[in-house]
């Protein structure tokens, strides 16, 4: 009973997790049906069959378009009920299908009715990006020339930042060229009004080091650094830079990463073989240019320092924000180019995956680097580790991450959002049904997070957890008992398999074998995921015994055995979710 406890256990588990592993599901909006049938049914029987639709279900089909006659495709309205009557009918016979005319959607796009000018915002796939967050609790310090609050501005929040120039509080833009970064990083976005940014539900802190004519000292510089880092800002945008190394921007920018911000700094536009400081110092995130096809701008530095590429324009092409005209003090939409533009769209995708729970620099950078979309070839680093790309940045940040958006979605994919559900059984069955749902969707989650599927992985379930256990109690006149219960065994009772008493070895009940099992394995993909399924299925057998049957040799079978069992079976499961981690991570 045991045994078979253990691998209803897996397989319930399993089975949860298959069907709802992403792009295996089955479900999904709809409220109708569509009816295809054979190309061979005669145009009468398919007439008959439309009349017994109409007259046994009270239905009305009808052709999908005109263009259905030849693929004699018919739509009728319907639900799931509806759906399982059809198909145990006589109607499926004459039927390739009967299934859910399923509605799908397109990409919701904001409101901003300037918003389809922003190539830059489409190329980095930022609308998947903004189905998961949009930065909400990240505050993104502007190093720039001071950022004014133009109206599509009015909707973000900002916090107090410092004129370094001038010595105030109050760090309003006299030059146009801060308030378009800023935008870039988040403007108002779903206001109706001009156009959108990348992470609009994060906080902007302004701080001023350029002056009007766009030069400013590192003195300055240096003191708004330690001053974002000192203010929790997450992340620091620099759209500026120089040539000529300072021990003074060093330090701060070390203090800045030792504190957890990520620091991001533009190329620099001389299209030279090096990127500019502060771009080159160590823990600076450096971003080259490209343009609206994806090519190195004309101007974009390239080479060292350069760890990524992101919109910047060029080659006509432009980046598209809400600014100041400073000959009038006016708020205008302009079109920019140059890695300053590049710059705070990184930035803009760093607090989306910050907002995930990703903080640690190195991991956000790493986020950054694994998720670009490659360059096959960039002998002369003009791209970095490739170009950005939000929607799988944010992907890869959350991964193995439980977020309300993935269980919402969870629940309305397999139907849990409908109301009967809940309703059916009275107020009895609420407290069951709650259990049900939400283990079955970390059930889910955990396998679809850290397990892929297939036989390597399933069999070592069962060796691990319960064996063939229906061959220990196989009997076969005068054949020797001892294969059958070695085969009915799993893994941690094979060292009292031979002998076929109930004692637990503590050598096989341990996680010894899975640990071994997976240093040998490691290197072959197949024989790797069946130690990890042998390692969970070692976990569950060693955790059930616990509970259900402590007995160890040498150990007895109290409190010393037990947390022997619970012990050993924790070890399997980190190991098991190590490695599986581990594989994950370097596909």
């Amino acid at each position: 009973m045991r045994k078979l406890l253990i691998l209803c256990l897996f397989c319930l588990g399993i089975g949860f997790a298959i069907f709802n592993f992403q792009g295996l599901a089955t479900t999904g909006e709809f409220d109708s049906l569509v009816i295809d049938f054979k190309e061979n049914i005669a145009p009468t029987e398919i007439d008959r069959q439309l009349q017994v639709l109409s007259e046994q279900y009270h239905l009305s089909p009808h052709l999908n378009s005109q263009f259905s006659q030849s693929e004699q495709t018919y739509t009728v309205k319907g639900d799931r009920a509806l759906l399982d009557k059809l198909r145990a009918s006589s109607l499926s016979q004459d039927v390739e299908a009967i299934e859910p005319n399923y509605i799908y959607h397109a990409t919701v796009a904001p409101n901003d009715p300037q918003y389809s000018k922003q190539w830059h915002l489409h190329s980095i796939n930022v609308e998947q990006a903004w189905t998961e967050n949009r930065g909400k609790g990240i505050t993104i310090a502007i190093i720039d020339t001071g950022v004014s609050k133009v109206p599509d501005l009015a909707q973000t929040e900002f916090v107090e930042g410092y004129d370094f120039v001038n010595n105030k509080v109050n760090a309003d833009d006299d030059n146009g060229h801060g308030t378009h970064v800023a935008g870039t990083v988040a403007q108002s976005t779903n206001n109706n009004y001009g156009v959108a940014g990348i992470a609009y539900e994060a906080k902007i802190m302004p701080l001023k080091v350029l002056a009007g004519s766009g030069g400013g000292t590192i003195s300055d510089i240096a003191e708004a650094i330690r001053f974002a880092a000192d203010n929790k800002a997450s992340v620091i945008n620099m759209s500026l830079g120089g040539g000529g190394e300072s021990q003074v921007m060093k330090d701060a920018i070390d203090y800045a990463y030792r504190k957890g911000v990520v620091i991001i700094a533009a190329a620099g536009n001389s299209n030279n073989n090096s990127a500019s400081y502060p771009a080159r110092y160590a823990h600076v995130i450096g971003v080259a240019a490209s343009d609206a096809q994806g090519e190195r701008a004309e101007f974009s530095n390239y080479g060292a320092g350069v760890d990524i590429a992101a919109p910047g324009g060029g080659h006509g092409s432009k980046i598209w924000q809400e600014t100041i005209d400073p000959n009038t003090n006016t708020p205008i939409i302009a079109g920019f180019q140059g890695t300053s533009m590049a710059a705070p769209h990184v930035a803009g995708v760093a607090a989306l995956i910050e907002s995930t729970g990703v903080t640690a620099p190195d991991e956000v950078f790493a986020v950054l680097q694994q998720s670009v979309r490659k360059i096959d070839a960039d002998p002369q680093n003009y791209y970095g580790a490739g170009h950005l790309d939000a929607a799988a940045a944010v992907k890869l940040a959350q991964a193995g991450k439980i977020t309300f958006n993935d269980f919402f979605r969870w629940l309305r994919d397999n139907g849990y959002l409908n109301l009967r559900f809940w309703i059916d059984g009275g107020a009895i069955a609420l407290v069951p049904k709650v259990a049900m749902v939400l283990g079955s969707y970390l059930l889910a989650f955990l396998i679809r997070t850290y397990l892929p599927f297939g036989f390597p992985l399933f069999s070592g379930l069962i060796a691990g957890s319960s064996g063939l256990f229906f061959l220990k109690g196989f009997y076969i006149f005068d054949l020797p008992q001892a294969p059958f219960r070695v085969l009915g065994s799993s893994i941690p009772e094979l060292g009292n398999a031979i002998v076929g008493n109930s004692i637990l070895n503590p050598v096989f009940a341990s996680v010894l074998i899975p640990l071994i099992l997976l240093v040998v394995c490691w290197s072959l993909p197949e024989g790797k995921w069946f130690a990890v399924g042998t390692s969970l299925g070692v976990a569950s057998c060693l955790l059930v015994s616990a509970v259900i049957a402590p007995h160890v040799w040498l150990l007895g079978d109290g409190g010393i055995a037990r947390s022997f069992l619970v012990l050993n079976g924790l070890l399997c499961f980190g190991l098991a979710r190590f490695a599986a981690r581990g594989d994950s991570q370097t596909v």
